[in-house]
């Protein structure tokens, strides 16, 4: 039983006739009659009672229009609900990403996708690291926002964001008003370092030269806190830039860049590559490339960023 049969049926309803409803139908009249035999075998029950040319409905007849009149208008108006809901989006997007990313890069985003579909409500899933991404693999996130690079292959991978890990220490530190540090530099201090993720491992890396000499007073999994912590003067730490520009505008923390090269953190928004993308889910892909692609990326990678029409 398809729609297309209902139709005919209903036709023929109508019309009270088979060879009238075949002309309204595009079809000839066997075939508008082979489309009602097999109703008819489905339900196992006649539907017409057939007078020399005059035909009716039987109580079996009667009964299936009125299901077949109710399924019709049920497709129609899931017909306009679709087109609906490709005009004005709505529903839900969860979105993963760590609690630094949700309160120093995300909020403008949110607030400008508000602005453009005030439908579609937004969910953050504050996850770290590799759970982002198992979130998104899981579809437990419709996107994630994590630290590049990411090597799942089932996942479609956009540079969004960049900006640079630097330590951070009190104003007034004796490492404050330095150009740059070297990890030998800062040895002599207590160290105040994230628990887990890519910006761990990396440092790591950074103080490889220096391992045997570094004092860890503690490993914590929130910035906010590390930078608390080193305002008030219990170790120097890392942190992004844009994660403390608050508290160095206001004279709490200096940040020094890392040497011999600066160490930049690269943001992705990944999603799953086979994923069917509604237009809510274009629009945010949409926002979060104009709002973050343009921050503190060169020239060529402008160049290169993917350029996405919620259409």
């Amino acid at each position: 039983m398809d729609f297309d049969q209902l139709h005919t049926f209903l036709e023929i309803v109508r019309l009270k006739s088979f060879s009238k409803a075949a002309q309204t139908c595009y079809r000839t009249q066997p075939a508008i009659s082979a489309q009602v035999r097999q109703l008819e075998q489905e339900l196992r029950a006649d539907l017409f009672e057939r007078f020399g040319s005059k035909i009716s409905l039987t109580t079996a007849g009667r009964i299936f229009a009125e299901y077949a009149e109710q399924l019709l208008d049920l497709r129609r108006r899931v017909q306009d609900a679709i087109a609906e809901l490709e005009a004005n989006p709505r529903g839900e997007l969860v979105i993963a990403a760590n609690e630094a990313t949700c309160i120093y890069v995300l909020p403008k985003v949110f607030s400008e996708y508000r602005r453009l579909f005030p439908a579609v409500q937004l969910q953050v899933l504050r996850s770290y690291g590799s759970r982002v991404v198992e979130a998104v693999m899981e579809n437990s996130a419709d996107f994630g926002l994590t630290q590049l690079p990411v090597e799942e292959k089932r996942l479609q991978v956009v540079s969004v964001h960049r900006d640079e890990i630097r330590l951070i220490v009190p104003v007034g530190h004796a490492l404050a008003q330095r150009q740059s540090v070297l990890p030998h530099e800062i040895v002599e201090s207590f160290m105040i370092l994230p628990k887990y993720g890519k910006t761990r491992t990396r440092l790591n890396e950074w103080l490889e030269p220096v391992e045997d000499d570094v004092r860890i007073s503690m490993e914590l999994d929130s910035s906010e806190m590390m930078k608390h912590f080193v305002i008030a003067g219990l170790g120097v730490s890392f942190v992004a830039l844009s994660n403390c520009r608050e508290e160095i505008a206001a004279g709490k923390l200096q940040a020094v860049p890392l040497a011999p090269e600066p160490m930049i953190r690269r943001l992705g928004l990944v999603y799953r590559k086979d994923k069917a993308l509604s237009k809510a889910a274009l629009g945010f892909i949409e926002t979060v490339s104009r709002h973050l692609s343009g921050e503190d990326k060169t020239e060529k990678e402008k160049a290169k960023a993917p350029k996405v029409i919620a259409g």
